[in-house]
C-alpha cells in the first residue's frame, strides 16, 4: 500500500493499552476500539485509561478512537484483537461481513471462543473465512504492566505468512520490546492458552501452601504436558523450550502480574469460583480455556491430568486439597 498502514486495537484492557503503547512508537495511524463510550471520551479528555495501566500517557496525536466497531474495521488495514476470548464471537458478529476481506488480523487474545471450542486462529478461519496467510499470534513472555514501565520484553509473532510476521514485529519492536518470528501459530496459540490452566493450577498450589520445591517439579510436568498436547493438535518440529512456549509458561506461573495464578491463588485458599472473579476484576483465560479443553479432548483423547485437576477443581467443585494431593501421586 502506498499509504501507511492503519492499526487497530481491538479491546479496552491492560493487553489493549499495552499494545497501543507499543505501537505508539512505530506507527502514528493507530485506531483504538473500546466499547464504552465514556472511557473514550476520558482518554480523549486526559490521554489516560481510567481503569487500566492508568499511568501510561496515551499519544492522542498518534491514535483516534471510536466506540463503533464497524467504523474502525472499514478504516483499518491491520486489527489487533485484544479482547477476552468469551466476547470475542460477540463482538466480532456485530461487524459486517465485508470488512474482513483482505485484512490482516493479529491475535493477542491467548483463550480458546468457548461457541467454538477453536483457538483465534482457527475462529477467524472458519467462521470468516479469514486466510491463515494473513492471521497473526501474539505471544509473550510479556506482561502488560511491564510494557507501561517499559522493562525489556520480548515478544514472538507467529504466522505462516513470514512477510505479515516481519510487518508487525517491525510495528511492535522498541526500545523495550524485541520480537521473534515463529511459523507455528497454531501451536504458539495452544501453548498460550494451556500456560494459563497451567498458571491456575500453580496458583492453586501456592494458595495451599505447597512450597517451591513442589512447584519446580510442577512446571516440569507442565512443560511435558504442554508438549505432548500441541504436539497431538498440531504435528510440526518445534522446540517447546522456546520463550514462545516455556517462557510464557514460566512468567505466567509465577508472576505477580499473573491473573490467572491470583486466580488460582484465591481459589487454593478457599475462595469460591464467583468470589474470586468477583473480586479480581479482570478475567482470568484460564477459567474458560480449561472446560473448552477438556470438551475438546473428547476428540484427541490425550493424557492431561494436570489440566483435568484444574477442571475438577473449578467445574466438578471437588475440593483443591484433595484434587492437588491426587495429583502428586502421578508428578514425576
Amino acid at each position: 500500500m502506498d499509504r501507511q498502514q492503519r492499526i487497530a486495537v481491538i479491546g479496552g484492557g491492560s493487553w489493549a493499552t499495552a499494545i497501543v503503547k507499543m505501537l505508539s512508537n512505530n506507527s502514528n495511524q493507530i485506531l483504538w476500539w473500546i466499547r464504552n463510550n465514556e472511557v473514550v471520551e476520558f482518554i480523549n479528555k486526559y490521554s489516560h485509561n481510567p481503569n487500566y495501566l492508568s499511568a501510561v500517557e496515551i499519544d492522542l496525536s498518534k491514535v483516534e478512537l471510536n466506540s463503533s466497531i464497524n467504523e474502525i474495521f472499514n478504516q483499518a488495514d491491520i486489527i489487533i484483537l485484544a479482547i477476552p476470548s468469551a466476547f470475542i464471537d460477540e463482538t466480532l458478529s456485530r461487524v459486517k461481513p465485508e470488512f474482513f476481506k483482505d485484512k490482516v488480523f493479529v491475535s493477542a487474545v491467548k483463550g480458546i471462543v468457548p461457541e467454538y471450542n477453536q483457538v483465534i486462529g482457527e475462529y477467524l478461519n472458519s467462521k470468516f473465512f479469514v486466510s491463515y496467510n494473513n492471521i497473526l499470534a501474539i505471544s509473550g513472555p510479556c506482561h502488560a504492566e511491564e510494557v507501561a514501565l517499559e522493562k525489556l520484553s520480548y515478544l514472538t509473532i507467529a504466522c505462516s505468512n513470514l512477510e505479515n510476521a516481519v510487518l508487525v514485529s517491525n510495528l511492535l519492536s522498541c526500545r523495550y520490546i524485541k520480537c521473534s518470528i515463529s511459523e507455528d501459530i497454531i501451536g504458539v496459540e495452544y501453548a498460550a492458552v494451556l500456560k494459563n490452566i497451567y498458571a491456575i493450577a500453580s496458583g492453586i498450589c501456592h494458595g495451599l501452601g505447597y512450597g517451591d520445591n513442589f512447584q519446580a517439579v510442577l512446571v516440569a510436568n507442565v512443560i511435558q504436558e504442554m508438549e505432548h498436547i500441541v504436539q497431538v493438535i498440531n504435528p510440526m518440529k518445534r522446540d517447546i523450550k522456546h520463550s514462545a512456549y516455556l517462557g510464557d509458561l514460566l512468567v505466567t506461573s509465577y508472576s505477580q502480574f499473573s491473573r490467572n495464578r491470583v486466580f488460582g491463588n484465591m481459589l487454593g485458599k478457599g475462595y469460591s469460583v464467583k468470589s474470586a472473579q468477583f473480586e479480581m476484576n479482570m478475567i482470568a483465560e484460564g477459567y474458560y480455556a480449561v472446560k473448552c479443553l477438556i470438551e475438546m479432548n473428547k476428540r484427541y483423547e490425550i493424557n492431561m491430568p494436570i489440566c483435568r485437576a484444574v477442571y475438577n477443581i473449578i467445574y466438578e467443585r471437588i475440593s483443591p486439597a484433595i484434587e492437588i494431593k491426587l495429583l502428586t501421586e502421578r508428578l514425576k
